[in-house]
């Protein structure tokens, strides 16, 4: 859910629940990131315009009106009790899950196994989820040759899941090799954390 979304929807709906007003308004909640960058949205009205570069800072237009938007600020609390219906349409945070394979190929670790199952009882409860698999080597041997294996990781994953009959239209794979170590190492150094596969369910 990205605070655009949050924005436009939030607009949405304290147009609708203000229109009942004297003066019907369109109203803008500026919603905090969810890893804490800063952000910002700029609101327009024909008297003016205003920043919103603070989480829940908040513009109020009304229709027909030639002033500037007028600027306030609220709270989570009240931003949640006055939208209620609309948080609960806010799609739940992906989950990050990872498997590890043997040392130079597809044999995935039998304690990972779990780790398969918890994803996909995960990926199946979510209504229209999608998932974004990506494989990794350590750093031993070539790049050309890790780019393909961490691939084929990648992929016999997916395979996993459409064999326990997730969507296979709904799952990307992608091979990352060498590039992104969990575990920062020298060249040609078997470490068994750089060799997995990450799953989002989102």
């Amino acid at each position: 859910m990205t605070m655009q979304r949050c924005v436009v929807w939030f607009s949405l709906a304290a147009a609708l629940l203000l229109a009942g007003c004297s003066t019907p308004a369109t109203r803008v909640v500026l919603l905090p990131q969810p890893d804490g960058r800063p952000s910002a949205v700029v609101v327009k009205s024909n008297g003016g315009e205003v920043t919103l570069d603070k989480p829940y800072q908040r513009a109020t237009v009304r229709t027909g009106g030639t002033s500037a938007p007028a600027l306030d600020q609220t709270d989570a609390a009240r931003v949640r009790a006055e939208n209620t219906m609309l948080f609960d349409f806010v799609p739940p945070a992906p989950q990050r899950y990872a498997v590890y394979f043997d040392a130079g190929n597809t044999s995935l670790m039998p304690e990972s196994q779990r780790e398969m199952t918890t994803a996909l009882m995960v990926a199946m409860a979510r209504t229209g989820s999608d998932i974004v698999i990506t494989g990794y080597t350590d750093t031993m041997g070539a790049v050309v040759s890790n780019d393909e294996l961490s691939l084929r990781r990648a992929q016999q994953v997916r395979q996993m899941f459409i064999d326990r009959q997730f969507p296979a239209g709904r799952i990307e794979a992608v091979g990352r090799g060498e590039r992104e170590l969990a575990v920062p190492t020298a060249d040609e150094t078997p470490e068994p954390r750089n060799r997995r596969v990450t799953i989002e369910v989102r």
